[in-house]
């Protein structure tokens, strides 16, 4: 794991954004993860910002979201059809029929999961999947005890996790049970993974996925096992690290080939 320490979400984000920027740029046709929540916001910012700005085009990217509600149409406020159409799609030269997000109101569910993991593998595969890290260790949805190797499938939502997203809803019971969401073993398929995390009630999750044991009861630690994993983080998340001034020292010294 790399893991990149810095003052603020501003400049993680900023960090963060220079990541996705670099591989869109040496891989024009390069095929993103892409997250929802908070977290991501500052980076999609700023990946609007260097399209319009510097020129970053789009234009011959796949997205693939991680996740999506069940029973929410996509024109619901809350969904993430809507959030990544107000943040990002709306704002870049992305082709329409290269944006994929899971379908909430599919009939057959375990159909539409089995399709959706195809369109990854006939895109070549996701280059950089984008993470947050929920405050139980979940990523994408994939709460505590979900399987290692688990693939895009319906997943029900812990209490934590609803109370988390419920002023998204306007209130926990409006909050859906379920979601659609890729799996840990799809997470993993991708060639790099970039996790952001910000604020102090991320420094437990963060200090068990990067330095506890790998386990199911903290799906993020399964990252512990991928080849190239970036972990961009503001100080407060990473404040229960234990070995946080061995990585900003190892980040601070790296070769100039090496830095964002």
């Amino acid at each position: 794991m790399e893991i990149i320490i810095q003052a603020d979400s501003q400049e993680a984000s900023q960090t963060a954004a220079r990541i996705v920027a670099r591989t869109v740029r040496e891989k024009p046709h390069a095929v993103l993860g892409l997250a929802t929540g908070n977290t991501p916001l500052r980076l999609y910012r700023n990946l609007v910002r260097m399209h319009r700005e510097e020129g970053l085009d789009f234009s011959g990217v796949t997205c693939f979201n991680l996740d999506e509600y069940v029973g929410i149409p996509p024109a619901h406020p809350s969904s993430f059809h809507s959030y990544m159409w107000a943040h990002l799609f709306g704002h870049l030269n992305v082709a329409k029929e290269r944006i994929n997000i899971p379908d909430g109101l599919t009939a057959d569910i375990p159909a539409a999961c089995r399709k959706y993991e195809q369109a990854i593998r006939s895109a070549g595969g996701i280059d950089v999947q984008i993470l947050g890290i929920g405050t139980n260790g979940h990523i994408g949805f994939n709460e505590p005890s979900s399987s290692l190797s688990s693939r895009t499938r319906i997943k029900t939502l812990t209490e934590e996790t609803r109370l988390d997203v419920a002023a998204a809803f306007g209130g926990e019971e409006s909050v859906p049970t379920h979601v659609l969401t890729m799996g840990l073993g799809t997470i993993m398929d991708s060639r790099m993974c970039l996790l952001l995390a910000f604020g102090k009630k991320k420094a437990r999750a963060i200090a068990q996925t990067v330095e506890g044991p790998v386990t199911a009861m903290v799906p993020g630690s399964v990252l512990q096992m991928h080849p190239r994993v970036i972990l961009v983080l503001d100080k407060d998340a990473a404040s229960e690290l234990k070995m946080a001034d061995y990585y900003a020292w190892v980040s601070d010294h790296k070769p100039a080939w090496q830095k964002y």
